[in-house]
C-alpha cells in the first residue's frame, strides 16, 4: 500500500480551500501567489546546488577527430572504440582517455587532478577526457570507452555520492516524517477543539488551523541538509577529490586522528641514489659504474635506481656478465674476470669492518638504504638509497593539525630507521614499522579505541584493511585508479595531500552550515506556532516565513561550501606558487 506524503503541495490545497471554505477570498489568492513565487525561488536555488554535476557533464567533448580509412573524419564519442586514433590540436580538449602515439605537448589535467600547472605529455604517456591540449599537436590511441573514462566514472560516483544520504539527512527525513502527521493532528484539534469544548466561534480557529498547517510544513527542514551535502561533494570534485557520500563527508568533519601509510603516500614511492662514497680511496664514479654494470641484469626498484644515477651522471658502465642473485641479500656479476658483488651489511657477513658497519648504521639513521659494493675481501664502496618525499608534506601535517587532527602515526612496512627520519621530516606525532597489512590494520583499530573517529590514508591496494577498517578511508588516487576510484571513501585524484586539510575544512563548513540550516529552520517554526494561539499569524504571513526559510537555507547552504576559508585559499595558494616554482 502507498504511503501517504503529506508534502508541501497537499498543505497548500488545504489551506487554500480552507480559506476559500471561510470567505477568505484574498488570502486565498496570497497565498496561491506566493507559493508560487517562492516554489520558483526555491527552485532556482536548488538548480545552483546541482548546476556542479551538470558542469561536470560538459567537461569532456561530444565528438572527436578519429583516423578512418586513411583520412580524419569527425566521429561522436559513442562511435569512437579501443585502439581508434585520436587527432587534438593545440586549444582542444582531449575527448576520449588514451595514450599519447606521437607529439609533445602540455595538458591542463585541473578538470581531473585538480592540479593547476599543466602536465607536459610525449609518447607513451596517458591522457584523460576532459583535460585541455595547451601546445603542440597530438595523436592518441584510445585505450577506453566513452562510459569507462575517468571522468565518466568521477560523475558516476558524484552522482551516487549525492544519492547517499548523509546521517543528519536521514534523521532530519525520520524528523518530518513524525513532525508532518503530528502538526496535522495538532491543527485539527485547533480548529475543533476549542468550538466544540469552549463554545468559540469556528471561522477564527479554523484559520488558524490553515495558518498552522502553511508554516508547519517541514520543506525547509527537509532541504537544509542535502543542498549543503551535493554543493560540498561537487566542490571537492573539482578540486580533485572524490568524495564518495554525504556519510563520509560528514564523518571527515569529526576526524581526531590520521594514519598514514608511508611509501606511496608520503614519498614518491621511488628510491633515488642519494650519495655514492668510495673507501680506501676509490672514486664516487668508478663504484658507481661497477654498481651499475652487476644491477644492469637486475629489474629491482633499488637497481633501476642505480642505473638511473649512472645514465643521470653520464658514467661509463663496463661489461658485466655470470650474473647471480640471492634473495633478500643481494647480488653479483663478473666485470673482467673479477666477481663484484653488491648487497646489504648481512651479504657481506664477517668482511665488513666495525669501522664500516658504524658508518653504515649512521646513514641508516638519516632514513637511507645502503648497499655495499665490493669483492671475496670485503666492501669497497657504499651506495646510499632512499625514496623520496612528496612536496609539501610536511605543510601539509601542520596545515591538518591547524584543521584540528589532533594526533597523527606513520604506518609502514619498512624499518624502524626509516621510518624514524621520514616521521621527523613531516612532523608525525609516532610511528609503527616493519608492519605487515594486518598489523596496520590493528593499529588502526587501536587508534580507533583510543581516539574515535580516525582516517587511513594509504595507495588502496596494500592498505585495504586499514582502509576498510577506519572510520574514512581515504585513497592516494592517482587520476584513472580504479582501486582508488571503486574502494576508498575517500580518493585524491592528484596523489596531493594539501588537498587533504581543504577536505577537512570543506567537510567542518558543511557541519557548521547543515547545523546552522536546521536551528534556523526549526527556530522560524516555533515562533511561527507560538504566534497562532493569539491569532497574530495570517495565512501569507505563514507562508511568507516557510518558504522565506526554505529559500534562505538553500541559498545559504550552496554560498557557505561554494567558497573557500581564509584558510583554506592560503593553503591551496601556496600549492599553486610551490608548482610555478617547480616549473
Amino acid at each position: 500500500m502507498p504511503r501517504l506524503d503529506f508534502n508541501m503541495a497537499v498543505l497548500m490545497s488545504v489551506a487554500i480551500v480552507g480559506a476559500v471554505a471561510i470567505g477568505e477570498l484574498e488570502e486565498a489568492a496570497v497565498v496561491a501567489m506566493l507559493f508560487a513565487v517562492s516554489e520558483m525561488l526555491e527552485a532556482w536555488s536548488l538548480e545552483r546546488a546541482r548546476r556542479s554535476i551538470r558542469e561536470l557533464m560538459d567537461i569532456a567533448p561530444r565528438s572527436a577527430r578519429v583516423e578512418r580509412g586513411g583520412r580524419t573524419v569527425e566521429v561522436p564519442v559513442e562511435d569512437i572504440a579501443v585502439g581508434d586514433v585520436m587527432l587534438v590540436r593545440p586549444g582542444e580538449k582531449i575527448a576520449m582517455d588514451g595514450a599519447v602515439l606521437s607529439g609533445a605537448s602540455a595538458v591542463d589535467e585541473a578538470t581531473i587532478t585538480g592540479e593547476s600547472i599543466p602536465a607536459d605529455k610525449a609518447a607513451g604517456d596517458e591522457v584523460y577526457a576532459g583535460t585541455l591540449n595547451t601546445s603542440g599537436a597530438l595523436r592518441i590511441e584510445v585505450t577506453k570507452c566513452v562510459e569507462d573514462t575517468t571522468i565518466a566514472r568521477v560523475i558516476h560516483l558524484v552522482e551516487e555520492a549525492q544519492a547517499n544520504r548523509a546521517p543528519s539527512q536521514a534523521f532530519v527525513e525520520r524528523f518530518a516524517g513524525v513532525y508532518t502527521p503530528a502538526v496535522i493532528g495538532l491543527a485539527v484539534l485547533i480548529s475543533l477543539g476549542p468550538p466544540l469544548l469552549l463554545g468559540r466561534p469556528w471561522e477564527p480557529w479554523i484559520y488558524r488551523a490553515l495558518a498552522l498547517l502553511v508554516v508547519s510544513c517541514p520543506c525547509a527542514l527537509v532541504v537544509s541538509t542535502p543542498v549543503a551535502v551535493v554543493s560540498a561533494i561537487s566542490r571537492a570534485a573539482r578540486r580533485g577529490v572524490l568524495i564518495k557520500g554525504g556519510t563520509y563527508l560528514e564523518q571527515m568533519g569529526s576526524l581526531r586522528a590520521l594514519a598514514v601509510d608511508k611509501t606511496g603516500t608520503l614519498t614518491l614511492g621511488r628510491p633515488v641514489v642519494r650519495r655514492v662514497i668510495g673507501l680506501d680511496g676509490r672514486e664516487a664514479a668508478g663504484i658507481l659504474a661497477e654498481a651499475a654494470a652487476v644491477e644492469s641484469h637486475s629489474e629491482h626498484p633499488l637497481a633501476c635506481a642505480i642505473l638511473a644515477a649512472a645514465h643521470e651522471r653520464r658514467v661509463d658502465v663496463p661489461y658485466s656478465a655470470g650474473f647471480a642473485a640471492a634473495f633478500g641479500e643481494g647480488a653479483s656479476a663478473l666485470i673482467g674476470n673479477r666477481r663484484v658483488r653488491i648487497g646489504n651489511l648481512r651479504s657481506f657477513g664477517s668482511a665488513v669492518g666495525p669501522e664500516i658497519a658504524g658508518h653504515v648504521a649512521d646513514l641508516e639513521a638519516e632514513g637511507e638504504t645502503v648497499l655495499l659494493l665490493g669483492n671475496e675481501e670485503g666492501p669497497y664502496g657504499l651506495i646510499t638509497v632512499s625514496d623520496r618525499l612528496r612536496e609539501g608534506v610536511a605543510d601539509s601535517v601542520r596545515h591538518l593539525r591547524e584543521a584540528g587532527i589532533e594526533h597523527v602515526v606513520i604506518l609502514t612496512g619498512d624499518n624502524r630507521r626509516v621510518a624514524a627520519a621520514v616521521a621527523q621530516q613531516v612532523g608525525a606525532d609516532r610511528y609503527e614499522a616493519e608492519l605487515l597489512p594486518q598489523d596496520k590494520l590493528a593499529a588502526v583499530e587501536k587508534l580507533l579505541a583510543e581516539y574515535g573517529r580516525v582516517a587511513m590514508v594509504g595507495d588502496g591496494v596494500n592498505d585495504a584493511p586499514a582502509l576498510a577498517a577506519a572510520t574514512v578511508g581515504i585513497a592516494m588516487g592517482g587520476a584513472g585508479s580504479d582501486t582508488a576510484l571503486e574502494t576508498a571513501d575517500v580518493a585524491l585524484l592528484a596523489d596531493d595531500l594539501s588537498q587533504l586539510p581543504f577536505t577537512l575544512r570543506l567537510s567542518r563548513r558543511a557541519l557548521a552550515t547543515i547545523k546552522q540550516n536546521i536551528g534556523f529552520a526549526l527556530g522560524i517554526k516555533l515562533l511561527a506556532v507560538l504566534a497562532v494561539f493569539p491569532g497574530w499569524l495570517t495565512l501569507w504571513l505563514a507562508i511568507l516565513a516557510d518558504m522565506g526559510a526554505s529559500v534562505i537555507v538553500t541559498l545559504w547552504g550552496c554560498g557557505c561550501c561554494a567558497r573557500p576559508s581564509p584558510a583554506t585559499a592560503q593553503a591551496s595558494t601556496g600549492s599553486r606558487e610551490r608548482s610555478f616554482r617547480r616549473t
